[in-house]
């Protein structure tokens, strides 16, 4: 064990320390060694006392050592309770002899040792042994010769071992442990509030205290407790100078004796307030002693007179008056009566602060306040202790304004105030002066005072919390009803606490705020005055409350003149006779000089002083009352310098621009506090009822203050009155709308003020009025009201109808003084104002309404039309511009009613608003007026037909009656759709439930029918903008609803309104004026008028008819394309059809070009919506190509620009209908539609002098004819037609004629019967004679243009439609079936072929280039693919193939060697195109080489030597012409020269990789070989005579370069076995070399002697070349050199 261990260490220690002097006390120490290892805990110990004997024995030898020794080791035996309580008797009388020894460690060990004596079980419990123990505390301590650290040890040790004697009482005598007060001086916080609200945390422990005071008292009989009473009464008697008896203590320090006291009072409080013998020593002994001390009227001195010794008196005396003032009454009036005597008398400074300290903490504790204040103020027979308090708190605080040196002590006392707020304990300066001193303590002594006073303040509002929470108190948040005298005991106690002392803590609250300008302190003096404010209020105390009220508002606006000041003045009083039952007396007029400005500065105190009263204005708004007008009056000035250019906070210059004012962040106190200022109003909808009421009349009455000094001027004064008026009217507003929820019983109030403003004679006023009824009635029509009470109705029908008919009367009320307005006032301004509020309610709030439009209807119908009028009225063009703004307005609202009410309107006055709109479109006053009534119609016409809002109970009933009615509609949607009506026969009934129109068929058919007359009527109007609205209206209706009419309307439409407009449009379009018109007289300029430009396309009559006309047409096409379906199954359509046609025929021929596309857009679109889908019957059909046809056989006898963009029309709409409606074509329609198009075609190309056909263009027809042509590919079942169409394009290229002889009769044997029966099977159904066994030669047709197309083409320069046509031709020609193509694929090569050599004529047209890629394409992309898949089962015969093949090559032999590699005259051809022309040339030779010759295709071997000759042609032309006519040959002519030989190379090559080694293939190398041996020899034979011939000049480079070809290519050729067979070898040579394996160029033994000759050559590189040739022969010979290994 540690304890032990330690034990017998010191044990050692102290034997060693005794070894030479004090043998015994070694002996006994060892030998206690030994007995310790005998014992194994501190019990054991305990039990056997010669341990403990032993230190007592090294003690009481009495040196340092060993008594510093044995005293620690008896204090670690009485720590771990190791000491008998019987040894106590032995160890004290130790400790004496050690305190008077003069060594200061055996003293301080001698303490020590007695604390843990008090702190262990052997506290002591006899009066001698706890004299003794204190004794020895107090002799140190009192011991002149002891040390300052002994003397406060000492000082120490003694308070706690007093601590622990009492602490052993309260144990020993079962008194409470918690705390009964507060053990010290309670701290002061950052602000009084916290204080107090610290302080109230006492209050029920101290309350329930009190109340089981009695059952508690009685007598101490335990020793414990008699020891302490007798320590408490010997320090009583030290504490008074005398002398202490039980302790034997002659004398002590006064300040220490009372410290003690003090101690004891504050934290033993249930010690005395339990024991009766402690209280009678606390009531007898100390409470004289305390009294004697607080006596001032001797000279204080010694230890008496110091600041610490009255410190400890004031503190002592403080915790008798707040924890024993309940059971001491007489003893706590004397002190405080002392106390606040004190205050008075001429004291020192330091004393006084003392003082006001202690009375400070008085005031800032709750309950002792409350309890000093229930003991003494309310009781009649003792003295106002607390009254008296606070007036000489007051009397502190009022003395500054006396005092020499009041700036500086406000100054100090604000700096204070600051750092408390901070948290920082204000201090001066080391090196402050006296003077600076004084001020700093009277300053404290102020702010003392201040705080003292505020902390009433706050108890004042606390407690009166406490009684609004205890029910005592209504809250202010609830209405204020008077009711009779408050009961509750803390009511009563608030209220009593506010009569007695408001009026002296506003004199000294008032003064200091007036007089300080510190921040902290003014905040802490405003949140008094808002507490003490609102607890007035709660406690209903009003004069209390006015005039806290009057002094805060005083601090709000610096008033810039003494009248302000006297108005203000005034209002208090009125304010306050009110109160007291007086009616407000009129007010005095005064005026203000014109001179005088608004300037107002808002200071930080004024800031905050405005807060506070915005805190006060939201805490109290239901108990205010008429002091509301303080208030506002108050605001109201406020709203004035937030809104004046003059006005600013004192941080910015009031000559700082507003702007810069606004920008800036000071600037933001204004923003606050008119977001303050708004706030408090929009707080109204917490208020109750009957105070928003009393709010309201404040603002009236302060609007009617104003009023009555308002005069015509327009002054200062007259603006600062209309300012508050102003005011008034925007706060009532505010009011208002956020009371909403329950605006019928203020909205009389609110709006009869309104009325008044709008009746003045202040134009200024009855605008502000004006405004304020708009945004009034908006508000509250505009509101969730209405929809909340509905639904909270909607589970509870007797609900409903009473809020019903409250929505009814709100609604009523809202709208009526409108109506009012209007009718009562002569004013135009006020009657366009009331007309503009009405706009305004319709526009924001029209859809919410609900039984008010009987009213506005009313209001309209009186307003803008004839009184007489009841259901129809018409309107009145009026010259006055007044009253033509009235109609202006007027039609506004009648736009947003059509627009936006239609729905909440009853069905009764529909028809009413269409004529009323339809009078409107028809007036002459304003266009855009009549414009937007015509849209205002289409928006009806949109409700009525999805059905009207409310469905009466008629309609209900006879609902059976309407499903005839309803299933005719479903019908018609069907047809219009496409669709049988059977396919929708099971969902008729469903369709019948769900669908339940709002009102019956026959009604709504009649409102359409209204629309659609006056829609008839303003077509006809001679304003264009009109009636092209009107018309386009018209067809927008039909098109979007026509799927809802019936085919009773339909027909209707049709007949009455559709085609008779379409009638009068064409009538006057054909009919009206030509003239051009003059736009309207701008001015005159050099004595002449200046018109306004019109464009030319509307500057007559004439054409703006036109624009009418298109319109209508664009009508008809909606309506066809999206009802032809079902319009066709009206009865007569087609004749109505036939109408439409002739109208289209006879704008096509005779109107404009804008009408003239419109009519064949009309047509156009009818068809291309219908075909696709199968719609469209052929005979509709038939009749458009009819009126297309007739055009374009009528189109040469008209010119113009015009005539052609029509045909162009015309034209690409043939093609758009052809593809859309290609599956209703037959044959003969076809054949039609070519002749249509070939008719165009002859029309354009015959016509020399056309003046669109600039050169090198092609006429814009002919390119509309181009773009058309690919759209006419004739479908799957009209594939016979692929020829007439080919061959019809076919006559377009030059030079085109008859095929020659023989070539019709080989085409006849291209029969597909045996290779096509499915296509025959079909051609047999389709032929008109049933000629089935026909061929597809017999079935062409000639076309009925060709003659005429040949002789036409003649006159087309430079075959520009050849240029356009042939990529068309080829792409129809790829695209076309299997059979028709390679019957008509020799016709196209020859028309290439020939279009190819127009090279020669006209090298820089593209016409050839063209031909040329086009046959490159062909033979590309289809006939070689095509024969080298021919075979036995081939569809095509073999006659046909060939027909092929013969076209193909003769195409190459005549393009390749009469056109190709030439050079042709060309004065314009660019060098880039010369290339591409060279590139052509190579491209057509690769795709013959690449593509023909390589390909396995079936041409027979004379055509394989024809294409194989023309190669080698090409190939001969350099090394055919003499070494002198060379040199003049072109590069690109030698380069086509080169090319054709490397192509033979290539073709006679063989390498292998090459696995398509067909038949064919060995055909060509075969036929090419003997042909490039010939050829290559030649070459060289050529090479070796113009060698010898020119001598020692240099060969041309074209030959040399010619010959190094041949050179380097034969090297490089390899050729198959096949194609060696066929060379002219030696037998004997054949043989060999067909034995040997290695040799793959025995074409080099064929030209070896060629290649011997040039051996001796001139040129170097081809003798190189040649050697290189000579070791492959000797190779190929096997005759290479063998080494022998020389």
């Amino acid at each position: 064990m540690a304890f032990m261990a330690v034990l017998e260490s010191d044990l050692r220690a102290l034997s060693a320390e005794a070894r030479r002097r004090h043998p015994a006390v070694k002996d006994a120490a060892e030998h206690a060694i030994l007995k310790l290892r005998t014992l194994s805990s501190p019990s054991e110990i305990s039990l056997n006392e010669d341990i403990v004997r032993i230190f007592l024995m090294a003690c009481e030898v009495k040196t340092v050592k060993l008594s510093v020794i044995g005293l620690s080791c008896l204090q670690k035996l009485i720590s771990h309770d190791a000491v008998a309580p019987s040894v106590l008797n032995e160890i004290l009388p130790t400790l004496k002899d050690h305190a008077e020894m003069s060594d200061e460690s055996v003293q301080l060990k001698t303490l020590q040792t007695i604390l843990i004596i008090f702190q262990s079980r052997l506290h002591p419990e006899s009066e001698e042994n706890m004299a003794k123990a204190l004794g020895i505390c107090l002799q140190l301590l009192e011991n002149n010769r002891s040390s300052d650290s002994v003397r406060n040890t000492a000082a120490a040790t003694f308070r706690q071992a007093v601590a622990l004697v009492f602490e052993h009482v309260v144990l020993v005598e079962s008194l409470p442990a918690e705390k009964f007060g507060s053990g010290s001086y309670i701290s002061r916080t950052s602000s009084v509030t916290g204080d107090v609200n610290r302080s109230m945390n006492n209050s029920e422990l101290d309350n329930n205290f009190a109340s089981r005071k009695s059952s508690l008292m009685r007598e101490t009989a335990t020793s414990s407790g008699k020891l302490g009473l007798r320590l408490l009464e010997d320090l009583t008697a030290l504490a008074a100078g005398g002398s202490a008896c039980w302790l034997h203590v002659s004398s002590l320090q006064r300040t220490f004796a009372l410290d003690i006291l003090e101690f004891i009072l504050s934290n033993y409080v249930a010690m005395f307030k339990i024991l009766v013998p402690y209280e009678q020593v606390l009531q007898h002994q100390i409470c004289s002693l305390l009294m004697t001390s607080l006596r001032t009227n001797y000279e204080l001195e010694g230890e008496v007179g110091e600041p610490y010794f009255r410190r400890l008196v004031l503190r002592s005396v403080a915790h008798i008056i707040k924890l024993y003032s309940s059971s001491l009454i007489t003893e706590c009036e004397v002190f405080l009566s002392m106390l606040i005597k004190l205050t008075f008398l001429d004291l020192p400074l330091w004393h006084r602060i003392l003082v006001l300290e202690i009375l400070r903490g008085f005031c800032v504790e709750a309950r002792t306040l409350r309890i000093l204040f229930q003991n003494f103020d309310m009781h009649p027979k003792n003295t106002n202790v607390v009254e008296g308090m606070v007036k000489a708190l007051a009397r502190v605080v009022s003395s500054v304004q006396f005092l020499e040196t009041s700036e500086e002590s406000l100054a100090a006392v604000a700096g204070m105030f600051s750092s408390k707020a901070k948290g920082i304990e204000w201090s001066l300066d080391n090196d402050a002066s006296n003077a600076a001193v004084l001020v700093a303590s009277e300053a404290h002594a102020i702010s003392l005072a201040i705080e003292g006073l505020l902390g009433v303040v706050f108890t004042v509002a606390s407690l009166t919390d406490e009684a609004v929470d205890a029910g005592e108190l209504e809250s202010p948040r609830c209405d204020y009803v008077p009711s009779a005298k408050c009961t509750g005991k803390t009511a009563v106690l608030c209220i009593s606490m506010v009569d007695s002392l408001w009026l002296t803590i506003l004199d000294a609250l008032s003064l200091i705020l007036a007089r300080s300008q510190g921040e902290a302190i003014v905040l802490e003096i405003l949140k008094g005055y808002q507490a003490f404010t609102q607890a007035c209020g709660v406690l209903h105390a009003i004069e209390p409350l006015n005039s806290f009220l009057a002094s805060l508002c005083k601090f709000t606006i610096n008033f810039p003149n003494e009248v302000e000041r006297r108005r203000y003045s005034l209002m208090i009083t009125v304010v306050s006779d009110f109160r007291k039952g007086f009616p407000f007396p009129p007010r005095e007029r005064t005026d203000i000089n014109s001179d005088q400005r608004d300037n107002i500065v808002l200071t930080p105190k004024n800031v905050q002083a405005l807060r506070t009263l915005f805190n006060i204005a939201h805490r109290l708004h239901n108990v205010l009352g008429p002091s509301w007008v303080l208030v506002l009056e108050t605001l109201s000035a406020l709203d004035r310098a937030i809104h004046s250019p003059h006005a600013a906070t004192q941080e910015i210059s009031t000559s700082v621009p507003r702007v810069t004012r606004a920008s800036s962040g000071q600037y933001s106190d204004f923003s606050i506090l008119s977001s303050l200022n708004s706030q408090l109003f929009e707080s109204s909808a917490l208020m109750h009822i009957s105070a928003v009421k009393s709010l309201l009349s404040a603002l009236c009455q302060l609007s009617h203050q104003c009023m009555l000094d308002t005069s015509s001027g327009f002054g200062p004064s007259t603006s600062q009155k209309i300012g508050s008026i102003s005011f008034s009217v925007e706060r009532m507003i505010s009011i208002l709308v956020n009371n909403l929820h329950r605006v019928l019983p203020l909205w009389d109030q609110v709006v009869g003020h309104f009325l008044e403003l709008a009746d003045n004679s202040n134009q200024h006023l009855r605008n502000m009025a004006l405004d304020a009824l708009d945004q009034s009635i908006c508000a509250v029509l505009g509101s969730e009201n209405e929809d909340h009470a509905l639904s909270r109705s909607d589970d509870n029908s007797q609900d409903l109808e009473s809020n019903e008919t409250e929505l009814r009367l709100l609604e009523s009320a809202v709208i009526s003084p409108l109506r009012v307005l209007y009718s009562s006032s002569q004013s135009i301004d006020v009657r366009v104002g009331s007309l503009k509020i009405l706009l305004h309610v319709l526009e924001r709030c029209g859809e919410k309404l609900r039984y008010c439009w009987p009213d506005i209807l009313e209001l309209l119908r009186f307003a803008f039309f004839s009184a007489s009028s009841l259901l129809f009225l018409s309107f009145r063009s009026v010259a006055d511009a007044s009253e033509k703004d009235l109609v202006t307005l007027g039609f506004q609202s009648l736009r947003v009613i059509m627009n936006d009410g239609l729905s909440s309107i009853p069905p009764d006055y529909l028809n009413v608003c269409i004529d009323v709109t339809g009078a409107y479109g028809a007036q002459k006053t304003e266009l855009n007026i009549s414009l937007t009534a015509i849209g205002l119609l289409w928006t009806t016409t949109d409700f009525i037909v999805k059905g009207l809002s409310h469905e009466s109970a008629e309609e209900k009933e006879t609902g059976k009656e309407t499903t005839t009615e309803i299933m005719e509609v479903i019908s018609v949607s069907n047809k219009m759709d496409g669709q049988h009506g059977e396919e929708q026969t099971d969902n008729i009934s469903v369709d019948i439930n769900s669908h339940s129109p709002s009102a019956n068929m026959v009604d709504r058919d009649k409102l359409i029918v209204s629309v659609f007359s006056l829609l008839q009527k303003l077509g006809a109007d001679e304003r264009p903008e009109v009636r092209n609205s009107a018309i386009r209206t018209l067809f927008q209706i039909l098109g979007g609803h026509g799927q809802k009419l019936s085919e009773s309307m339909w027909e209707d439409c049709l007949w009455n309104y559709v085609f008779p407009t379409l009638d009068r449009v064409s009538h006057m379009a054909a009919t009206s004026s030509k003239d051009e018109w003059q736009g309207k007289e701008l001015g005159i300029r050099g004595g002449k008028a200046v018109h306004m430009l019109i464009h030319h396309s509307r500057n007559t009559a004439q054409k703006q008819w036109d624009e009418t006309l298109v319109l209508v047409f664009s009508g008809i096409a909606r309506l066809l394309r999206s009802f032809f379906p079902f319009l066709r199954s009206l009865n007569n359509f087609w004749s109505g059809w036939e109408s439409l046609l002739l109208f289209v025929k006879n704008s096509i021929f005779n109107g404009s070009k804008e009408v003239s596309l419109a009519a064949i857009n009309c047509l156009q679109t009818t068809v291309l919506g219908h075909c696709s889908k199968g719609n469209f019957p052929t005979p509709y059909l038939v009749s458009v190509l009819d009126v297309y046809e007739v055009f374009l056989q009528k189109s040469p006898n008209y010119n113009g620009s015009t005539t052609i963009k029509v045909k162009q029309e015309v034209l690409l709409g043939l093609g758009e209908l052809y593809v859309q409606a290609q599956r209703m074509f037959d044959d003969q329609m076809y054949k039609r539609l070519l002749t249509i198009i070939g008719l165009a075609i002859k029309q354009t190309v015959t016509k020399s002098d056309n003046c669109e056909a600039e050169p090198g263009h092609v006429p814009h027809l002919l390119r509309t004819v181009l773009e058309v042509l690919p759209m006419l590919r004739p479908a799957e079942h009209l594939s016979s037609m692929w020829l007439i169409l080919l061959r019809e394009l076919l006559q377009y290229l030059p030079g085109q004629d008859s095929p020659p002889q023989g070539e019709e009769e080989e085409a006849g044997e291209v029969s597909t019967s045996d290779h096509i029966p499915d296509v025959n099977v079909k051609m047999k159904r389709e032929a008109p004679n049933d000629t089935a066994s026909a061929s597809v030669q017999k079935a062409e047709l000639p076309s009925p243009t060709s003659s005429s197309a040949q002789e036409a083409t003649v006159n087309i320069p430079s075959y520009l439609l050849a240029e356009k046509l042939i990529p068309v031709l080829v792409d129809l020609i790829l695209q076309a079936p299997a059979v028709e193509k390679y019957i008509i694929f020799p016709e196209v090569i020859h028309s290439l072929g020939r279009s190819m050599t127009t090279r020669r004529d006209n090298p820089d047209d593209s016409l050839w280039r063209l031909a040329v890629k086009g046959f490159n394409r062909m033979l590309v992309g289809d006939i070689s693919e095509t024969t080298v898949h021919s075979g036995p089962d081939s569809k095509f015969s073999k006659p046909a193939r060939l027909r092929i093949w013969k076209k193909v090559a003769d195409v190459y032999e005549i393009f390749l060697v009469g056109y190709c590699g030439r050079a042709l005259p060309s004065n314009s051809l660019s060098p880039a195109t010369l290339k591409d022309d060279e590139s052509l040339e190579m491209t057509i030779v690769d795709i013959l080489g690449e593509h023909i010759l390589k390909s396995p295709i079936d041409a027979p071997i004379e055509i394989l030597q024809r294409l194989v000759s023309t190669l080698d042609r090409c190939a001969s032309r350099t090394c055919s012409l003499p070494v002198e006519t060379v040199e003049l040959m072109p590069l690109h002519c030698s380069r086509f020269s080169l090319k054709c030989l490397q192509t033979l190379f290539s073709l006679s090559s063989f390498s292998d990789e090459e696995g398509n080694w067909s038949l064919t293939r060995s055909e060509v190398s075969k036929l090419v070989i003997m042909v490039l041996m010939m050829r290559c020899e030649c070459i060289l034979n050529r090479f070796l005579a113009d060698e010898k011939d020119v001598g020692d000049r240099p060969l041309p480079t074209v030959r040399l370069e010619e010959v190094i070809f041949v050179l380097q290519e034969l090297a490089h050729l390899v050729i198959h076995s096949d194609t060696a067979s066929v060379l002219p070898l030696n037998p004997h040579l054949r043989s060999t070399l067909a034995e040997g394996s290695s040799g793959r160029q025995p074409h080099l033994l064929v030209l070896f002697p060629s290649l011997s000759e040039l051996v001796v050559s001139r040129e170097g590189r081809v003798r190189e070349l040649v050697k290189d040739l000579l070791k492959l022969i000797a190779k190929e010979l096997t005759l290479e050199k063998v080494s022998t290994g020389c």
